[in-house]
């Protein structure tokens, strides 16, 4: 899920209301308003507060950031998107979608609320809905190998397996280095009977890049049922001491999304080691 990052200078702009309440000042008194300069500042300081609050993992504290923002700029289609972002950490979609769809009112033209929107979607099972989404992000960037990567996740929720391979296919051509849409491709081509080639796709990943926790799971796995157990059991140290999530199928099955074949296959290597 990517964040808008573009904060537009136009919501600095401040309109002096005057409240009408029974006090008596002086007359030469003048109320101080905040400069445009003071309000960029203080924009910059939330981001940056958000966006630590989101690195350490902290996304109700990211939330509160992105709502202060709001209430001071509450037409800055960013913030709306990023605190979506923050409610979908937490597992608020419907809040979250709420959000996106702000977001979107504000700023119909920008692609990330559609692709974030989308994935939230995805977390309610709304597969379709989250395709629409997605393909409405390609027909504004057809280059963005985020949204082939989340269509084809959806695609997967679907079982419609090949299409979901052409669309994780395609996000790797689009962004090589994009890790997890190589990785997406060998889950699905483990779960379409292409074994062979699906442990020979993660290998690849992972002696390119030696902490991907994921794919040293799925190895695991796919070893495993393989008959390999050594290499699986050295496999699985590496991934487990990377990321302990792994050892809990139903955060396999139903967060990371792993295609059945490949999560069952961990499944038994879980159930018989």
């Amino acid at each position: 899920m990517r964040c808008l990052l573009k904060f537009c200078l136009a919501f600095l702009l401040v309109v002096a209301i005057g409240l009408g309440m029974p006090f008596a000042w002086a007359a030469d008194e003048v109320l101080p308003q905040p400069s445009a300069l003071d309000l960029f500042e203080q924009l910059g300081t939330l981001k940056e507060q958000a966006f630590e609050a989101t690195n350490k993992g902290d996304f109700a504290t990211a939330e509160g950031y992105w709502t202060q923002i709001i209430d001071r700029f509450p037409d800055n289609a960013a913030a709306w998107s990023n605190r979506g972002n923050a409610r979908v950490s937490q597992n608020k979609l419907d809040s979250a979608i709420a959000d996106f769809n702000k977001a979107m009112e504000l700023a119909p033209s920008a692609p990330d609320p559609y692709l974030n929107r989308g994935a939230a979607l995805e977390g309610l099972g709304q597969w379709n809905a989250a395709i629409a989404d997605y393909n409405h992000v390609l027909e504004l960037d057809p280059q963005d190998p985020a949204a082939y990567n989340n269509r084809g996740n959806a695609q997967a929720g679907l079982g419609n397996w090949e299409v979901a391979i052409a669309d994780f296919q395609k996000a790797s051509d689009l962004a090589p280095q994009y890790a997890f849409a190589r990785a997406n491709y060998a889950l699905a081509q483990y779960q379409i009977g292409q074994t062979e080639e699906a442990v020979r796709t993660m290998r690849n990943l992972v002696r390119k890049y030696p902490k991907f926790a994921d794919m040293r799971a799925a190895l695991t796995a796919a070893l495993w049922v393989q008959g390999k157990q050594g290499e699986a059991e050295s496999q699985w140290v590496s991934a487990v001491g990377l990321d302990r999530r792994y050892k809990d199928i139903n955060w396999v099955k139903t967060t990371r999304r792993w295609p059945p074949q490949i999560a069952a296959a961990l499944e038994k290597f879980l159930t018989l080691q």
